[in-house]
């Protein structure tokens, strides 16, 4: 079975969403058998390549509902193992970032993959690091396993940028506007960051279906709206 999770590394409910689909796979009878690929997505495509405090942006862009929107999720990731500090989170371009998650997983495996998405989002949500500037990325990559030299050269460059533009403009052309959206063999969707137990549903119900033992009708979240109801929305 492939999953794959299209998401953005400043997108706080797609750290839960990662984190409760991981439980439901550590339970799942044919984890061995799933493999997980992260695709990009970016919530701010024009965000500037100077980083900014996200509690500025946040409040620019949402108002005062800003803070309760922090405060929300900020207590649910703390139920997931998740310790957000938006006080230290800044506002960056996250393309560079998806750049190197190409990078790690087409010369390094999905397994490196991801454990550099979750390096990444904890670098991100909880130690207040520029994910837009390459050395930093630099730094977060290697202490995820990658190569530095490997690194510090495919970010000097342009590699992998005309296949992460393709696969956001792929993104669009199937209808995803909000994320996480978590999409089964290429066929069905969940959006948002669903209860564990709803993603192990799923990932029964779609192990069924590849057994041709009986349909996998899996259903479709509701957008979220402003990362108000388990995803984030441009």
């Amino acid at each position: 079975m492939k999953v794959e999770i299209w998401s953005d590394i400043a997108c706080p409910w797609c750290y839960i969403g990662k984190r409760r689909f991981e439980q439901a796979l550590a339970d799942f009878p044919g984890k061995e058998d799933v493999e997980v690929v992260y695709r990009p997505y970016q919530l701010v495509p024009d965000a500037p390549a100077t980083a900014s405090p996200h509690r500025a942006w946040l409040a620019e862009r949402y108002g005062p509902q800003s803070v309760a929107m922090d405060a929300r999720v900020a207590e649910l990731g703390l139920a997931e193992g998740i310790t957000y500090d938006f006080d230290a989170a800044l506002h960056a371009n996250t393309f560079l970032g998806h750049r190197l998650l190409h990078l790690a997983e087409t010369e390094y495996g999905a397994e490196a993959q991801g454990r550099l998405k979750e390096a990444l989002l904890k670098a991100h949500f909880t130690d207040g690091v520029d994910i837009g500037d390459r050395a930093a990325l630099a730094d977060v990559a290697v202490a995820a396993g990658l190569d530095r030299e490997r690194v510090t050269a495919y970010l000097a460059g342009d590699e992998g940028t005309a296949e992460v533009r393709a696969q956001l403009a792929e993104a669009r052309e199937l209808g995803i506007s909000a994320v996480p959206t978590f999409v089964f063999e290429g066929k069905w969707a969940v959006q948002g960051g669903q209860e564990a137990a709803t993603f192990r549903k799923v990932l029964d119900q779609v192990a069924d279906e590849i057994d041709e033992r009986r349909p996998a009708p899996v259903p479709v979240a509701p957008a979220g709206e402003a990362c108000a109801d388990g995803s984030c929305a441009i």
